[in-house]
């Protein structure tokens, strides 16, 4: 099961010429499901290789403007292209009455829109994973999100099937699956005989806006990935407390504290380009990376090796690409 993570907007609360506000696509299996919807979200799945596909679920961490102005136009689009497939929008308690505001916007849709409202702690039960939702210190109501795959059963042995008698085919696909199997002469083989132990599944931590905080540290310990936000610098940390955000060093502080296999810092200041935030980090944790739009990281399996960055994972190659230069105000 291909798991990934797709970043479309990596910038702070504002937009810059290289970096658009928050938005993260999580991609699993056939599943796509997206984490906050900043402006300009609908244009840069166009700019992509993913292209404005019809999702089906939408996360929003709070309300700043800056995580869900985006989503007014995209839902107005998808009714444009007379979209019949419902679509559903989970948030903090609030979200209802934003979105009985937000419907002067975007005006009658072609499809059905639910406004599910998630409390911290709150458990989405999906198949072979759970969505879990958890507090963070933003100083409004904002939740993080863990992605947390159920255990998968461990190696088929071979040479014990063959030991037990156990036919090549069906019965041995049924074993893999956890079920017991009855054999020609009576014998009923269970999944125990031939299964190692159980492997893990994998974890994915997005922390959305937070000061640094012990609920995301719990949340991410051991995960495969943690997509922390990283405002400041070291050197604005005064600032960070004002605004309830983080710094690099603190974010890697977390990572470094919960295990977690690859440190992801997003939503940037403007007065920031990346390379001396992902320095900072790597002072104290080295596997950290500043990603940034249309980059991709890969989360395997453990067994089959550690996340990675691939840079421009998901960008149009034709895409003339613009200069990295920006006004630092």
């Amino acid at each position: 099961m291909d798991l990934d993570l797709v970043f479309f907007g990596t910038s702070g609360s504002v937009p810059t010429a290289q970096r658009a506000p928050s938005a993260l696509l999580v991609r699993r299996g056939g599943e796509r499901l997206l984490f906050d919807c900043g402006e300009g979200t609908q244009r840069q799945l166009l700019r992509s290789t993913v292209g404005l596909i019809e999702l089906r679920e939408v996360f929003l961490s709070h309300f700043h403007a800056d995580h869900y102005l985006g989503l007014p136009g995209m839902l107005k689009t998808f009714a444009l292209r007379g979209r019949e497939v419902p679509l559903d929008v989970y948030g903090p308690p609030g979200v209802r009455e934003l979105f009985s505001t937000l419907r002067r916007v975007f005006g009658k849709l072609t499809y059905a829109l639910d406004v599910v409202e998630l409390e911290a702690g709150d458990v989405l039960e999906r198949d072979g994973y759970n969505l879990v939702t958890f507090p963070v210190a933003h100083g409004v109501q904002s939740l993080g999100f863990a992605l947390v795959e159920h255990p998968r059963p461990g190696r088929f042995d071979v040479s014990a099937s063959d030991a037990l008698g156990v036919p090549p085919g069906p019965e041995r696909g049924l074993l893999q699956a956890g079920e017991s199997v009855q054999l020609g002469d009576g014998r009923v083989v269970t999944p125990d005989e031939v299964l190692g132990e159980p492997r893990p599944g994998r974890k994915v931590v997005l922390s959305g806006d937070t000061a640094p905080s012990p609920t995301v540290l719990e949340a991410a310990r051991g995960a495969e990935v943690l997509v922390h936000e990283a405002t400041f610098l070291e050197e604005e940390r005064e600032r960070a407390r004002e605004t309830a955000h983080s710094t690099a060093l603190e974010a890697a502080e977390i990572a470094r504290e919960a295990e977690v296999g690859l440190l992801a810092l997003t939503h940037l200041s403007n007065r920031y380009f990346g390379p001396e935030v992902a320095r900072e980090a790597r002072t104290i944790f080295p596997e950290t990376v500043v990603p940034k739009d249309f980059d991709v990281i890969d989360v395997p399996f453990p067994e089959r090796g550690t996340p990675q960055l691939v840079k421009g994972g998901v960008r149009h190659r034709r895409e003339e690409q613009v200069p990295e230069t920006e006004v630092v105000p």
